[in-house]
């Protein structure tokens, strides 16, 4: 979430770090199911990228919103940023390109996930269609240029843009132009965190691959199936990747502050100032070395920031955060965390999974992660296809979901909201490929029907 942290206590000690993460272990009772969610605004008329600015723009949308539903605004220099709800529900962001994002509550089931959803783009429609805003489900902008799309009023998306480009090719296509659905959850130890670190790492290909559905660029087939998880190859391998290290003896809290104290650092935010830091690890400034605040000592604030600028295919907080999938059309969207939830959440599940992956070597992951933004369910590990692998995870994930037992007012289990992945299973194809017969049959070689028909 994109909120930035509040706690100007300065650290003393690489311990307060890790105390830091240590906080976020609760039993099994509490555990909860997070889901954020972008998606592209465009204009209904023209089908143009959505400035900030203006009377129908990005900020009169969210002036628009607070209205309707109470929540409290996020301010910056004067405009209107996001919105988040002070009674602990969910919040809205800005990313750079406008992309607009819904993190959820903490909710106790998949259900809850999917009625938060329904609510939230019932909202969003009342006040986005008379402003003549619609909203696109899919992991990339599939017709605009990079230099067509507007730059929110956020300080520290100018210090990444300035940076990104110094660190790899895609970065500013990351930023501007592409859309994720991702899902937190919770762990009850130092070593379920680790157990399900490692699963969900080794196993967010297939979760890619489920989801792939960013096929296009500019107007064209780009030659891949998730040109999102593509970017992620080349945005800055200084933050990103399978981060093989955790599948090593003694992986723990301790090192991935270590991890984490590496990564260099993109800003500093004092006040309402966003200081340019980019560059300079956070062990460098924890040990007062920052060369823009020289002597400074960070804070826990500085701490959480920072840590919302790591980007791995699988980001420890306070929780697990699952990266790997793009952005898809609504009704799929309850999908991933049903995925992810039937796996993690259900010990047998999660047992089997780690026997699927436990003998990969980090050279096999990474080369299944190389290969699936190309070639989806057709990428290989060892002497097996990833449609394989996808097939049996499926399974394990209903039989989690069916044993968890959490029924909604219909009698069914969360394990319905596997349904669209299902689908796509017993079609053989990723959601990217359908696409791109649409656009090789009856769309004609034309991008145009994805903003009618992949449209929230």
């Amino acid at each position: 979430m994109a909120r930035d942290q509040i706690d100007m206590t300065p650290l003393q000690s690489r311990d307060e770090l890790v105390t830091w993460f240590e906080a976020g272990t609760k039993p099994p009772s509490e555990f909860r199911i997070g889901t954020e969610h972008e998606k592209t605004p465009f204009t209904l008329e023209g089908r143009q990228p959505v400035p900030y600015e203006g009377s129908r723009g990005i900020g009169a949308l969210l002036e628009g919103m607070q209205l309707l539903l109470g929540w409290e605004p996020i301010m910056e220099r004067g405009n209107i940023i996001g919105l988040y709800d002070v009674t602990g529900g969910g919040a809205i962001s800005l990313e750079p390109g406008g992309q607009f994002e819904l993190s959820g509550a903490p909710v106790e089931t998949v259900h809850q996930t999917q009625s938060e959803l329904m609510a939230h783009l019932a909202q969003v429609r009342e006040i986005a269609t008379p402003l003549g805003i619609g909203f696109l489900g899919l992991g990339m902008t599939p017709s605009w240029s990079r230099s067509q799309i507007p730059v929110m009023p956020k300080g520290r998306y100018k210090i990444m843009t300035n940076y990104m480009p110094k660190v790899g090719q895609y970065g500013i296509d990351m930023m501007y132009r592409t859309c994720t659905v991702q899902t937190n959850l919770d762990f009850s130890s130092e070593a379920d965190m680790v157990k399900k670190l490692r699963v969900s790492i080794a196993l967010q290909p297939v979760a890619t691959a489920l989801f792939a559905n960013s096929p296009f660029t500019e107007g064209k087939p780009n030659g891949f199936l998730s040109f999102r998880s593509e970017i992620w190859r080349d945005t800055d391998n200084a933050r990103s990747g399978m981060l093989p290290w955790v599948f090593e003896d003694g992986m723990g809290f301790e090192r991935y502050v270590d991890y984490a104290l590496d990564v260099p650092m993109y800003f500093v935010k004092r006040g309402e100032t966003y200081v340019d830091v980019a560059g300079s690890s956070f062990r460098a400034f924890f040990e007062g070395r920052n060369n823009s605040l020289p002597g400074e000592r960070p804070t826990l604030s500085d701490w959480a920031n920072h840590l919302s600028t790591i980007f791995p295919e699988v980001r420890l907080k306070r929780y697990l955060e699952m990266r790997g999938a793009d952005g898809v059309p609504w009704g799929r969207l309850p999908a991933l965390p049903a995925f992810w939830v039937g796996l993690l959440y259900d010990d047998e599940s999660l047992n089997a999974a780690w026997d699927l992956v436990r003998h990969w070597t980090a050279q096999e992951r990474q080369a299944l992660r190389d290969d699936v933004p190309r070639f989806g369910f057709k990428a290989r590990i060892r002497d097996r296809y990833l449609f394989e692998i996808a097939r049996e995870c499926l399974k394990l994930s209903h039989a989690g979901l069916r044993r968890r037992g959490r029924i909604d007012q219909l009698g069914r289990d969360e394990s319905r909201h596997l349904e669209p992945l299902e689908r796509i299973l017993e079609s053989g194809r990723t959601p990217a490929e359908e696409m791109l017969d649409k656009f090789n049959g009856e769309w004609g070689g034309s991008v145009e029907p994805v903003y009618q028909e992949y449209a929230f």
